[in-house]
């Protein structure tokens, strides 16, 4: 009976429908037109993910854009730009607050400082006039992550280099089983997020080097949030081509939107999946 019970287990693996993303993008200070393609097939690699892309529309058409968020179990944001449509907040608000999925991306974080549901989702932001108003800085003090109210803007980053990534809650389902440090390749290491840091939990972190222009501190770059019933993930990380390739951002980021979407993580850990020494660049050669 064990080797039905196994190929039965199988076959509802195989037949599970996938989860289904919508990434938007369409505004951003980044070349969302590069990257967005990248971020589909990282998310179509492990065979868990249909993924679907909603790009804003220009010119009049734009006040009337409203994806319908609830025909998918999570959104991936590559957007920074116009505020979206009131009616298209309200449906997202929505769609988190009771349970689904959000994963933002790199310049996402910089969105809509005028939009307080949005900046609870997201936990810390940068730019866009965020300062000490917006909320507290988070500082790792004695091995806690500690609000910090100093006055003074929020979002900054030095040059771009590689830099490691430290695990900071390896008991976290995204975090589970990878390295306690790895090469992240190059990025902009956001530095100074801030905003109302409300249930976050710091995954990973990155110390930002003053010889580089960074704070000397270590900053928090992959958080997991908590907004009503639903979970986000927020990924600082992904600049540009580099950075989106790099094996660590890809794993993380699918780990991330699975979590997102069910409270769960399926997929192992790669055994290619980068150490403290070399970054590793997506997809493997």
């Amino acid at each position: 009976m064990k080797p039905l019970i196994a190929i039965l287990a199988l076959a509802t693996f195989a037949s599970a429908a996938p989860i289904k993303v919508l990434i938007v993008d369409g505004q951003n200070n980044h070349d969302w037109k590069r990257t967005t393609p990248v971020l589909k097939a990282i998310l179509e690699e492990p065979g868990v993910f249909s993924v679907e892309v909603a790009t804003s529309p220009g010119g009049g058409e734009f006040a009337a854009w409203l994806p319908k968020f609830s025909d998918y179990a999570v959104v991936v944001s590559n957007y920074n730009g116009k505020l979206w449509p009131d009616a298209m907040r309200d449906a997202f608000e929505k769609f988190v607050s009771e349970g689904g999925g959000f994963v933002s991306v790199h310049a996402a974080d910089n969105s809509f400082p005028e939009w307080k549901a949005y900046n609870e989702m997201i936990g810390l932001g940068g730019w866009g006039g965020r300062n000490e108003k917006s909320g507290p800085y988070l500082r790792l003090r004695d091995g806690k992550w500690t609000p910090d109210t100093t006055p003074g803007a929020g979002g900054s980053h030095g040059s771009q280099h590689e830099f490691p990534m430290n695990t900071r809650t390896p008991e976290h389902p995204i975090m589970a089983g990878l390295p306690a440090a790895w090469m992240h390749r190059q990025d902009e290491l956001y530095n100074r997020l801030r905003g109302p840091a409300n249930n976050v939990t710091v995954l990973a972190s990155a110390m930002s080097p003053k010889n580089k222009g960074g704070t000397g501190e270590e900053e928090p770059l992959i958080m997991a949030i908590t907004f009503g019933k639903g979970r986000v993930l927020h990924n600082a990380l992904g600049h540009g081509m580099e950075a989106v390739q790099c094996k660590g951002f890809a794993v993380t980021l699918q780990r991330g939107v699975e979590w997102a979407a069910t409270g769960k993580v399926t997929q192992k850990v790669p055994a290619d999946f980068p150490d403290a020494t070399a970054s590793k660049v997506w997809p493997t050669k």
